[in-house]
Protein backbone atom coordinates (compact mmCIF):
# COMPACT_ATOMS: atom_id res chain seq x y z
CA UNK A 1 0.00 0.00 0.00
CA UNK A 2 1.45 3.66 -0.78
CA UNK A 3 1.59 5.64 1.96
CA UNK A 4 -0.76 8.38 -0.33
CA UNK A 5 -4.35 8.04 0.01
CA UNK A 6 -5.23 8.77 -3.77
CA UNK A 7 -8.87 8.17 -3.18
CA UNK A 8 -8.94 10.62 -0.19
CA UNK A 9 -7.47 13.50 -2.32
CA UNK A 10 -9.52 13.02 -4.92
CA UNK A 11 -12.94 12.99 -2.31
CA UNK A 12 -11.50 15.73 -0.95
CA UNK A 13 -10.91 17.85 -4.17
CA UNK A 14 -14.02 17.06 -5.61
CA UNK A 15 -17.16 17.22 -2.69
CA UNK A 16 -20.08 16.31 -4.77
CA UNK A 17 -19.15 13.12 -5.86
CA UNK A 18 -20.38 10.30 -3.53
CA UNK A 19 -18.50 7.60 -5.60
CA UNK A 20 -15.22 9.00 -4.88
CA UNK A 21 -16.29 9.69 -1.33
CA UNK A 22 -16.76 5.85 -0.77
CA UNK A 23 -13.85 5.10 -2.34
CA UNK A 24 -12.33 7.23 -0.22
CA UNK A 25 -13.68 5.47 3.08
CA UNK A 26 -12.83 2.20 1.65
CA UNK A 27 -9.35 3.27 1.13
CA UNK A 28 -9.38 4.78 4.50
CA UNK A 29 -11.47 2.03 6.66
CA UNK A 30 -8.21 -0.20 4.85
CA UNK A 31 -5.47 1.66 6.46
CA UNK A 32 -7.01 1.64 9.97
CA UNK A 33 -7.67 -2.33 9.52
CA UNK A 34 -3.88 -2.26 8.86
CA UNK A 35 -3.35 -0.12 11.60
CA UNK A 36 -4.85 -1.95 14.07
CA UNK A 37 -3.00 -5.44 13.25
CA UNK A 38 0.21 -3.89 14.05
CA UNK A 39 -0.96 -2.18 17.00
CA UNK A 40 -2.36 -5.81 18.24
CA UNK A 41 0.96 -7.24 16.77
CA UNK A 42 3.31 -4.57 19.03
CA UNK A 43 0.91 -5.63 22.06
CA UNK A 44 1.78 -9.38 21.70
CA UNK A 45 5.66 -8.02 21.17
CA UNK A 46 5.26 -6.27 24.48
CA UNK A 47 3.74 -8.56 26.31
CA UNK A 48 6.62 -11.17 24.93
CA UNK A 49 9.50 -8.78 25.96
CA UNK A 50 8.19 -8.10 29.44
CA UNK A 51 7.60 -12.43 30.17
CA UNK A 52 11.27 -12.70 28.68
CA UNK A 53 12.46 -9.80 30.95
CA UNK A 54 10.72 -11.12 33.99
CA UNK A 55 11.94 -14.68 33.61
CA UNK A 56 15.91 -13.35 33.00
CA UNK A 57 15.62 -11.69 36.21
CA UNK A 58 14.18 -14.67 37.79
CA UNK A 59 16.90 -16.95 36.42
CA UNK A 60 19.67 -14.23 37.38
CA UNK A 61 18.04 -14.21 41.18
CA UNK A 62 18.25 -17.90 41.38
CA UNK A 63 22.02 -18.30 39.56
CA UNK A 64 22.73 -16.11 42.28
CA UNK A 65 20.94 -17.53 45.25
CA UNK A 66 22.24 -21.00 44.21
CA UNK A 67 26.09 -19.72 43.58
CA UNK A 68 25.53 -17.78 47.19
CA UNK A 69 25.09 -20.83 49.31
CA UNK A 70 28.44 -22.41 48.12
CA UNK A 71 31.14 -23.32 49.79
CA UNK A 72 33.98 -21.37 49.04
Amino acid sequence: MSLRLGALQDALLDPGNVDKALRAAEEVAGYENRLAAIENRLTLLTWMVTFLTALAVANLWLTMTVLSRLPR
